[in-house]
């Protein structure tokens, strides 16, 4: 295939990928963008329709890792997926967060894209900076970005630089089902995550302080995922929820009004008929 012209983002898929960037302040998330590459005269276009979110092996500030094992059930998924929608659907890119620091990649970013480009020439980044906070107006600003990976020059000191993807947000329904599930099960990847943390702080021998230190840190942490990340997300679903049902209803009514006016068609033809008979 060709390089890439431009990335298509769904909306929902984007909404999704924000919603995990900002569940964590501290330390880097990451998941899996699933869609598929036309390509054409000008290039390839790749389209992120829905994603998936990843537990991380390692928790740290500036870096994540995807093992083969992850990438081989995502895989599996997908094509789970592609049976439902009755479309061609596939792993395209991955994303990660990069709380309170440049959107921009950092040279761990550009050696870990070029080697899924390795495997695929169309594997593509995105990058979520959150957090940043303006000191001037202490307002937050969240920025997105796409890239792809290029060998460095000679004279640098890196091996690979990044180069950036255009990127386009568009609204699209076909994978709206699977994006509210990814939502849903966030929170449970999370927790799950900070309970593995709590098992692996306690699996030695440690003394009676320190080990109401680790149960209050967790406990803090969760009590943190619950009115940081759980209750805002309620809020959005009921939100949501309210709007679906409003819709609903308006597609009610109007289905109700193109019965009346086919009914009425109906019988106008009927009469018609009988006249000209």
């Amino acid at each position: 295939m060709g390089s890439v012209r431009a990335v298509v983002l769904e909306a929902d898929a984007h909404y999704a990928c924000l919603t995990h960037a900002l569940s964590n302040e501290e330390e880097e998330v990451m998941g899996l963008c699933i869609g598929d590459v036309v390509e054409t005269e000008a290039g390839c276009d790749v389209y992120v329709t829905a994603t998936m979110s990843l537990r991380r092996l390692d928790k740290r500030k500036d870096r994540v890792e995807i093992s083969v094992e992850q990438l081989s059930n995502a895989s599996t998924k997908v094509e789970e997926m592609s049976l439902q929608h009755g479309k061609r659907m596939r792993i395209v890119g991955w994303y990660h967060s990069h709380p309170k620091i440049t959107v921009w990649p950092s040279h761990v970013d550009t050696d870990t894209q070029a080697v899924y480009q390795m495997m695929d020439d169309t594997f593509i980044g995105l990058i979520f900076s959150c957090f940043n906070e303006d000191k001037s107006s202490l307002e937050q600003s969240v920025h997105v970005t796409c890239f792809q990976s290029v060998p460095a020059s000679h004279q640098s000191t890196v091996r690979h630089d990044s180069i950036a993807i255009p990127i386009v947000i568009t609204h699209g329904t076909e994978t709206r089902q699977h994006n509210s599930a990814a939502l849903k099960e966030l929170p449970k990847i999370i927790m799950q995550e900070e309970c593995d943390m709590f098992r692996k702080a306690n699996s030695c021998k440690t003394d009676f302080m320190t080990t109401l230190h680790n149960s209050s840190v967790h406990v803090q942490a969760l009590s943190k995922l619950n009115s940081h990340f759980l209750l805002p997300l309620l809020k959005v679903t009921a939100r949501s929820n309210l709007t679906a049902k409003k819709r609903l209803k308006d597609v009610t009514h109007e289905n109700e009004e193109l019965r009346r006016k086919v009914t009425e068609l109906q019988a106008e033809m009927k009469e018609l008929l009988r006249t000209a008979e």
